[in-house]
């Protein structure tokens, strides 16, 4: 399992890139420091999850239909045992439920070590599968394809279907924070 001073590093990079938004991170700062395993799954406080920001040439976002929450979402989940980094742990969800590999995408080098966004949301209880309502602290990297292939084979346990939708159709604050990433590095925009 990951260690908690990896984590804590990516929080440290990510309060000093956004200034703005570190003390929305005081809470899971709070779980770590009282011994909480928030890379495991199993936490019911709540625990760290990855998402994939995947844009194409043209600007636009890929999102994943979930199954289990009927929402449209941006490919991710939880963390595994194997995941040395929250960025592999991105991947490896990346390909599991789109298909998409890790040759098929580039990461910005301004966002190697640092998420695009890092969101808190509240996940319903599942009584079906003994989970309490818990927080998921989505840690979201931003990626970008390359070449023009764009078949998907998706993880049908998981995923419904896959779109590219413009970010604005997505997410006020994704949309918002890809478009920071963009004009803040020109080296991270997709090529037009």
């Amino acid at each position: 399992m990951m260690a908690a001073g990896t984590l804590l590093d990516v929080l440290h990079g990510y309060a000093a890139r956004f200034p703005e938004r570190a003390s929305a991170l005081d809470p899971l700062r709070a779980l770590i420091a009282d011994g909480a395993s928030v890379t495991s799954r199993h936490e019911p406080r709540g625990h760290v999850t990855v998402g994939a920001a995947v844009l194409d040439p043209e600007g636009r976002l890929l999102v994943v239909r979930h199954r289990a929450l009927g929402r449209w979402l941006m490919p991710g989940g939880h963390l595994e045992p194997g995941d040395r980094t929250l960025l592999d742990a991105a991947l490896r969800e990346l390909l599991e439920e789109t298909g998409i590999s890790p040759e098929q995408v580039r990461v910005p080098a301004l966002w190697r070590e640092v998420p695009i966004h890092i969101d808190c949301h509240v996940i319903p209880a599942n009584p079906r599968k003994g989970e309490p309502e818990h927080a998921h602290w989505d840690f979201r990297f931003l990626f970008e394809m390359v070449g023009t292939e764009r078949s998907m084979v998706l993880q049908t346990e998981e995923v419904l279907d896959a779109r590219w939708l413009a970010p604005d159709a997505h997410s006020e604050i994704v949309a918002a924070v890809i478009r920071a990433a963009l004009k803040d590095d020109p080296r991270a925009r997709p090529a037009r």
